[in-house]
């Protein structure tokens, strides 16, 4: 397996003044042979607060075991909710599918299946570019599509309304968005006749994000004729990620995807964010960390068989529409 890591942006073209020194970047999970493959960007969720590491590596070595050039994306988040994230994460995860196609020689992939798999506020993430590809331009890779070949929506936030998980959408607009910026991020409302082919999944019971978010999405993608699954399971908690063995026993793999969140962490210890005492020990505290590896210590949880197959109907689901 070839892991290498990509910086996307160049130090002048990013400007989000709240990632203190960080840089949105993708990393590789690639095949040594030089067969050309499918690519599957995986994109992890956190409320647009942090990239959790629980659906990034594990679930990019998965589809590599299934054939797939995998990559992670690490885009930009608001821990701190001080300066709205507005486009910046959908420009980040733009410029990583114009990336990997850029690089399809070099990385071995085909640049008419490339897909993208994303997580929580991470499938809303992906929902943003499905419906929104053509609002996010890149003089810099002038020429090369971003638009995804298909995506997996697992647990994804859809919706600023009735159903919504406003969290999210106060680290993406603020406190107090506009009517037309609450409709532009609600994606069942932005479907169009070219939205990429969509797989959702979801449980019943996910109780964070209201399993209507999935719902609204699909019979969107229904009205507009736009291939898709939909698969709604019966019982399961928020952030399942593969909801199998390793997952459960914390085995995520690296944890790269948590490099904006430590740089603010000890930006906060060190006085250079200055908060006010209540708010800096709830940063602190909520962060717990390994001081000899600096890694986050991470829970186990309880896996779900049921669950665990979506990775399995979601490759058979790709190589249907991609005959």
């Amino acid at each position: 397996m070839r892991k290498q890591r990509f910086i996307l942006w160049k130090e002048t073209e990013y400007t989000y003044s709240m990632a203190f020194g960080f840089v949105p970047n993708i990393v590789t999970f690639l095949h040594e042979d030089e067969q050309e493959r499918p690519a599957m960007i995986v994109v992890p969720g956190g409320g647009y607060r942090i990239v959790s590491p629980t659906e990034g590596e594990i679930v990019a070595r998965a589809f590599y075991d299934k054939g797939y050039q995998a990559f992670v994306c690490t885009y930009t988040t608001n821990l701190l909710g001080a300066v709205p994230l507005l486009d910046q994460p959908l420009k980040d995860l733009s410029r990583a599918v114009r990336f990997v196609r850029k690089h399809s020689k070099e990385f071995c992939v085909k640049t008419d299946q490339v897909a993208i798999c994303g997580f929580s506020a991470g499938g809303h993430l992906c929902g943003s570019l499905c419906v929104h590809y053509d609002d996010i331009s890149d003089a810099e890779y002038e020429g090369i599509s971003n638009r995804p070949d298909a995506a997996i929506l697992s647990y994804p936030v859809i919706t600023s309304g009735t159903f919504a998980h406003w969290d999210s959408f106060v680290a993406l607009l603020g406190d107090d968005p506009s009517e037309e910026q609450l409709a532009y991020v609600s994606l069942e409302k932005q479907v169009k006749d070219d939205t990429p082919p969509c797989f959702l999944w979801q449980t019943v019971t996910d109780g964070s994000v209201p399993v209507e978010n999935s719902y609204l999405f699909a019979e969107a993608l229904r009205k507009h004729g736009i291939a898709h699954a939909h698969h709604v399971f019966s019982k399961g908690s928020h952030g399942l990620s593969l909801a199998n063995e390793a997952w459960a026993n914390g085995e995520y793999g690296d944890t790269d995807t948590m490099e904006q969140i430590n740089r603010t962490v000890q930006c906060v210890k060190d006085g250079v964010i200055l908060l006010p005492e209540e708010a800096k020990q709830h940063i602190l505290t909520s962060f717990d960390y390994d001081e000899e590896t600096g890694k986050e210590k991470l829970k186990s949880n309880i896996p779900s068989e049921e669950v665990a197959v979506w990775p399995m109907l979601a490759d058979a689901w790709l190589k249907e529409i991609w005959k």
